[in-house]
């Protein structure tokens, strides 16, 4: 838990109330002011900081920690508290692999504001990493920009990953809830809820919030806008590289997620309900050695490359190709090479890039083998082919490593989000807007990739950890301005726009209406382009099919 702040640093706090924060230096209109900014959660009183020309407010406890008996437990509301609760420093990372400081107790959210008195929209980011790692906190997710220039109340957060957030097993259900799945997508729900009750107090509006994420992020915020609970918290969403939900690639089935957590079980020498008493980096440091090494070699066929949310009946009534598309005003947004994410510096999942046509085609036998069982030569002979005949009609490099990338970020990211936003512009009456992402990051990175988009939506381009790759300067200011203008924007009205945009029409497939944004030549609007390499997926019979 963090620090409270005692009596005395409360009733110091500039003779701050309860209910209203004290305004920070440099807010138009008011007087600088010196101390904490403090306003009142439902759970109690927080202190915050000015930073970045907002108020920000860390390591909010959302919900209950999820240890012990509450391990596999739905969500349940934090211990209130009544001292001026320290909210200067960001809660660690929920547990994962190569963080030492992470652990189980990590459900807290920040929260940025330009002014916690009014009433602004709110836009919620749900962080990716495959359900498996991430946080809120990352600076690169540093909200303060995004509040700022887009007049909102931004507030990120963790969530349960791994299997103590994503999986079912009936042995695992929860007495008070009967719920025995998806932990991760609950503690979600719960964040949301939270927002409802505690907007007011950051200056924002309650009934005004939209859900945006990146990557599982981006999956979590359409899959939300699917469940009855969410109908009065989230009115609009915006899915950024969405990693839609689907087996075997990722995601179990239901008898895949109930045979592997009997088999971690019995590894660790405990029945299913007792992984509730194990220490918690034994379940973690068990469950990656089952599921480490190529897909042929875990101990279940299904979830072969991430382990996301399982269709429970409850939490995720199915996959995201067999359900309905939301009915809701969406912004989806993706980017130009998703799979240079996968085949850069820094891949999450490094393999050695093909440089001839053998080694591309066992390059790319790998990534069909993420959404096939099973995986014969003429498949690989015919993606190979038709990618290179794409590219050269499109007038792209044709090179095996470009090609293999194409492949990467089409299978998992372009041909599922586009096909996805194709359906839902036939079938719902709910507006939607969409926008591909082409800012070029720099050598020895290729492309524009996945997750590229999080860097310019928050305007953390030139953070040290990402500087790198993006650069910094006024030509990525201007940008990043045009991206958090079009996001701000569509959350206060359901409309993107920004002062240095043309026209952008609701999307439809059969018009140019996908505007393309961080070219050289400017933002346009355009047809969806890459048709050839699409419909190839089409005809083998990848989800989602047209």
């Amino acid at each position: 838990m963090a620090p409270r702040w005692p009596r005395r640093a409360f009733l110091a706090a500039a003779g701050a109330t309860a209910a209203a924060a004290v305004p920070p230096a440099g807010w138009p209109g008011r007087a600088a002011a010196t101390g904490p900014v403090v306003v009142r959660t439902t759970a109690g009183p927080v202190a915050g900081v000015r930073a970045g020309g907002c108020a920000v407010f860390r390591g909010l406890p959302y919900a209950a920690a999820p240890v012990g008996p509450l391990r596999f437990a739905s969500p349940r509301p934090p211990r209130p508290w009544r001292a001026v609760r320290d909210a200067s420093r960001p809660a660690p990372a929920f547990l994962q692999q190569d963080d030492a400081s992470s652990r189980e107790d990590a459900l807290y959210a920040d929260a940025w504001t330009p002014d916690p008195h009014g009433r602004r929209p709110v836009l919620v980011y749900v962080h990716g990493g495959g359900w498996q790692v991430g946080s809120g906190s990352l600076p690169t997710y540093d909200g303060a920009r995004l509040a700022v220039r887009g007049d909102l109340v931004v507030v990120t957060f963790n969530y349960r990953l791994g299997p103590f957030g994503f999986g079912l097993h009936e042995e695992l259900g929860d007495d008070a809830t009967g719920s025995c799945a998806n932990w991760g997508l609950q503690d979600q729900i719960a964040l949301l809820r939270w927002v409802r009750d505690n907007a007011p107090a950051f200056g924002g509006d309650p009934h005004n919030v939209t859900l945006c994420g990146t990557s599982a992020g981006g999956a979590s915020a359409w899959q939300l806008t699917l469940l009855p609970e969410t109908r009065d918290l989230v009115r609009r969403a915006i899915p950024i590289s969405a990693c839609h939900v689907w087996s075997p690639a990722t995601a179990f089935t239901r008898r895949d997620s109930v045979r592997a957590f009997e088999t971690l079980a019995s590894r660790l020498g405990v029945t299913v309900a007792g992984l509730r008493g194990l220490p918690a980096a034994a379940i973690d440091r068990e469950w990656r050695r089952m599921f480490a090494g190529p897909p042929d070699g875990h101990v279940v066929p299904s979830g072969r490359e991430y382990r996301g949310p399982v269709p429970d009946g409850r939490w995720m009534r199915d996959f995201d190709h067999r359900s309905p598309t939301p009915g809701r005003p969406l912004l989806v947004i993706y980017t130009r090479t998703e799979g240079s994410f996968y085949t850069g510096p820094g891949s999450p999942i490094p393999s050695p890039p093909p440089v001839d046509d053998a080694s591309l085609r066992t390059a790319v036998r790998r990534v069909l083998g993420k959404g096939l069982y099973r995986v014969p030569e003429r498949l690989v002979e015919e993606c190979v082919g038709a990618y290179r005949a794409a590219a050269a009609a499109d007038g792209l490099p044709g090179d095996p490593f470009s090609l293999w990338t194409e492949v990467w970020g089409d299978a998992l990211f372009r041909h599922p989000i586009v096909r996805l936003s194709e359906r839902h512009a036939h079938a719902s009456a709910a507006p939607q807007y969409v926008m591909e992402f082409a800012f070029p990051f720099r050598a020895p990175w290729s492309g524009t990739p996945h997750e590229a988009t999080s860097k310019f939506l928050f305007g953390t381009y030139g953070l040290p950890e990402n500087v790198a790759a993006c650069g910094d300067g006024p030509v990525r200011r201007r940008v990043s301005d045009a991206f958090i203008d079009v996001v701000a924007s569509f959350a206060r009205t359901g409309t993107p726009s920004s002062g240095s945009l043309p026209r952008w029409p609701v999307f439809s497939p059969d018009r140019p209406s996908t505007l393309v944004l961080g070219e050289p030549g400017g933002p346009r609007v355009a047809r969806t382009g890459k048709a050839g390499q699409l419909r190839f997926w089409d005809e083998i019979g990848w989800p989602p099919r047209p």
